[in-house]
């Protein structure tokens, strides 16, 4: 190693030094192919790590919750409870949260919870409400119909100059 006087400072300069450079430790990977040429090292290439599209949310049984907080507080020594939760992959937030749904309402209150938006309740009011309004649209499209056909009738009769009766009159002549 040299030792260079800079600014009043002592610096070392490392270059060269174990073959790295910038005092980086010796990893075993060269930092360039043509170094990697010149140490004689064949290059290789890395293989491609594996990305999942989405992660799964884990999801846990009232069961194993149930199981779980009883094994946390059968803990009484010191780094039993950490242990536990190493072992489970769990955080304390989990038993946490898991507590206080046992002590609001045993296994009903520890089966996971629907996630999302919550379904509105279906008011028998607006239910009705939704199938009057269909009706009246069905009926009016129906009355739309059956007044074109009686006009589509009168005109026929005008041209084939035959009499047109209305219902009113057909019933007072007899």
């Amino acid at each position: 190693m040299e030792r260079t006087g800079r600014s009043g400072k002592d610096q070392v300069n490392q270059a060269g030094v174990d073959g790295t450079e910038g005092g980086r430790r010796p990893t075993g990977v060269p930092a360039t192919p043509a170094a990697a040429a010149a140490v004689g090292e064949v290059s290789q290439q890395r293989p491609e790590a594996e990305v999942v599209e989405a992660p799964t949310r884990r999801r846990f049984t009232a069961e194993y919750k149930l199981r779980i907080l009883r094994e946390a507080d059968e803990c009484v020594e010191s780094g039993q409870l950490g242990a536990l939760l190493r072992r489970e992959g769990l955080y304390s937030s989990h038993l946490t949260t898991w507590r206080r749904q046992r002590d609001e309402g045993s296994l009903s209150a520890l089966t996971p919870k629907k996630r999302g938006r919550k379904p509105k309740r279906a008011d028998p009011l607006v239910r009705e409400n939704q199938q009057l309004r269909h009706e009246l649209q069905r009926l009016r499209d129906e009355l739309k119909k059956s007044q074109t056909i009686i006009e589509v009738q009168k005109k026929l009769c005008e041209l084939l100059g035959a009499p047109t009766e209305t219902p009113d009159s057909s019933e007072t002549d007899e």
